[in-house]
């Protein structure tokens, strides 16, 4: 039997250890930034195309390398961080793993131009798939500038599963702020297409995460620093009434390395417990610091899960250290004594003639009195024989025709209908506190939720919207500033198509914040508008993997909850009669988007039993 097993060639061993290193454009990012950190780098620039799919760069003022370092650095498993296995168990910087820029040049084109501190030439290299196309002596600044070109240019089926642009580009700024945020010394730039996404000078850690997140960041956290034998924790947590109901403001580090714990997070909402918005996550960003022996960073490039040795031990730390700063910044309310007005106790003054309290009747009133009692107030009702006499046998033209609808199946199959088919609504409506709706019907007496109503008939309207790109606006007196990180602007982009269709004007201002313009029409307050628009953005944020007619769904729930009436509206007989007509003229009348019942009949056999 002849020999089968042979050695790959080096071309195409490289790609292979590429499709584990590189991933996408943001792995690119994220292996050069550490390097160039590792390099003593005091200010980064990162330049971007077409979400990197054109071009990649970044450029950086560390110590360079020299003619023979540079050419090493492109082979496989050359590192200048570990010389023997123990070291793996003392990392103390990020790109140790010799890999990435072999990887990189297998399946880019490549150029490295590098000149060490003091150096007087520096040195000019080309790669392009793994093969070096010139190395040559070149005038250039001290330090590094990589430039990527053409990624998975040599692998067009990888190339050809890259997501769309904002999502390539969501992820890069993703891997920037990661760094940003375990580097707030250093200043760090990230252009994308000529367009300066981020300019962080170097400072504080407070400051750079009020540059990474947002301007309004600085005033909603508040500090955590502890110091314990087991670990040091440190960093900033967010106030609870400023939590998301998208995650994405949650960090963990480790040694100064981005890490996901899930089960450290189940600490920090243990903290919160009963303090937050249904179904929010808190903003935290907490840095923690132990001996490197009792961490396993995963080595692998493409992970970010990490072990502690004494993650029990660390969990109740975490828990009580949140706590304890939730409780030193007054986030829980408690009275305050010392508020001028609260109370007005009167303090005996020495001397003073003490008396005791006196009450004064009216030893002339007589409740029974026509002036003063019931006989004066009450009158008698007109009309009332009108609610003993028989409904009409036709109801209005309008509530027929959509009553005849009201047999329609709601969006889940596996809930029946509670109408049945010769059903007829009456024209005469009654409200009950200011939160139901009652009607006459022949096979009993039908309730209706007005706020779950208006919910569904809204849903229906904005899907609608959604499809035919039509919505009514109206405009704003001032527009309202819409406060986003980088990575959600990118979202409001991507669904720029949506809020028009919805009645959303959102354009994008001279200093690069979005500015809302113009808000649905049926938007009952308008001053909710970013709140409206933040709850969009979350939901395309976690609906991106989604078909467009779920996101559309989404959306369009969203934003009847927000715009619908409320319970305690009183409305007269027209106004009711307009949510009854409009509800069975809906596809499915009878649930609420959710799944909650809209509509309920007492039956006429109810109606007697209870009187029997």
């Amino acid at each position: 039997m002849p020999d089968i097993i042979k050695l790959l060639p080096d071309a195409v061993a490289n790609q292979i250890a590429a499709g584990e290193v590189i991933q996408r454009p943001a792995s690119v990012v994220k292996e050069l930034m550490e390097n160039a950190i590792d390099a003593g780098a005091s200010t980064i620039k990162v330049l971007i195309k077409e979400a990197g799919r054109a071009s990649i760069q970044i450029i950086d003022d560390g110590q360079g390398m020299s003619e023979t370092d540079a050419r090493m650095a492109f082979e496989r498993h050359a590192t200048s961080k570990i010389a023997k296995a123990e070291d793996l168990f003392s990392i103390s910087t990020k790109g140790f793993r010799g890999e990435a820029l072999a990887s990189i040049a297998a399946v880019a084109q490549v150029e490295l131009k590098t000149c060490t501190r003091n150096g007087d030439i520096g040195t000019r290299i080309q790669i392009n798939g793994s093969h070096v196309e010139c190395q040559e002596p070149v005038a250039c600044a001290q330090g590094s500038t990589f430039t990527v070109n053409n990624l998975f240019y040599n692998i067009p089926a990888r190339r050809k599963f890259l997501k769309a642009n904002t999502t390539e580009f969501k992820h890069i700024v993703s891997e920037f702020t990661r760094i940003a945020l375990v580097a707030p010394e250093l200043k760090l730039v990230l252009i994308h297409n000529g367009e300066i996404v981020y300019d962080l000078p170097g400072g504080n850690l407070k400051n750079r995460i009020t540059g990474v997140v947002g301007k309004v960041s600085g005033s909603r956290i508040f500090d955590i620093q502890v110091d314990t034998p087991v670990v040091k924790l440190k960093g900033y947590i967010g106030k609870p009434e400023f939590a998301r109901k998208r995650s994405g403001e949650q960090y963990f580090f480790a040694n100064n390395r981005y890490m996901r714990h899930p089960y450290f997070h189940r600490a920090i909402m243990d903290a919160y417990s009963n303090l937050l918005p249904p179904e929010t996550v808190p903003s935290y960003f907490i840095y923690f610091s132990v001996n490197p022996d009792e961490l396993d960073v995963n080595i692998h490039p493409t992970k970010t899960e990490i072990k502690f040795e004494n993650e029990q031990a660390i969990w109740p730390i975490l828990m009580a250290s949140v706590k304890e700063a939730l409780g030193k910044f007054n986030v829980v309310p408690s009275i305050d004594f010392d508020q001028e007005g609260n109370l007005d106790i009167p303090v005996p003054q020495s001397g003073g003639e003490v008396k005791m309290p006196t009450v004064h009747v009216d030893q002339h009133y007589n409740p029974f009195k026509p002036q003063h009692g019931f006989e004066s107030t009450s009158k008698p009702i007109k009309g009332w024989e009108d609610f003993y006499t028989k409904p009409k046998d036709k109801p209005a033209a309008s509530t027929v025709e959509m009553a005849s609808r009201i047999g329609g199946k709601p969006e889940s199959e596996t809930k029946a209908s509670i109408f049945k088919e010769e059903d007829l609504v009456s024209d005469q409506f009654f409200q009950v506190k200011n939160r139901y709706i009652l009607t006459n019907v022949k096979s009993g007496l039908m309730m209706i939720d007005q706020r779950r109503a208006h919910v569904r008939i809204l849903y229906e309207r904005y899907l609608h919207n959604l499809e035919t790109r039509i919505g009514l606006s109206q405009k704003l007196l001032f527009p309202e500033i819409l406060n986003l990180d980088s990575e959600d602007k990118y979202l409001v982009e991507e669904i720029s198509e949506e809020l028009n269709a919805l009645g959303f004007d959102v354009k994008k201002g001279s200093d690069g914040e979005f500015e809302v313009h113009a808000v649905p029409g049926d938007l009952l307050v308008s001053n909710v508008a970013t709140d409206v628009l933040q709850s969009m953005v979350s939901i395309a944020g976690q609906s991106k993997d989604l078909v467009k007619n779920v996101l559309h769904e989404k959306m369009a729930a969203s934003l009847a909850g927000y715009s619908a009436i409320g319970y305690g509206k009183a409305m007269n007989n027209q106004e009711m009669q307009d949510i009854v007509d409009q509800l069975f003229a809906c596809k499915s009348p009878s649930f609420t988007p959710d799944g909650k019942i809209v509509v309920s009949i007492l039956s006429n056999e109810d109606l007697i039993q209870r009187f029997s």
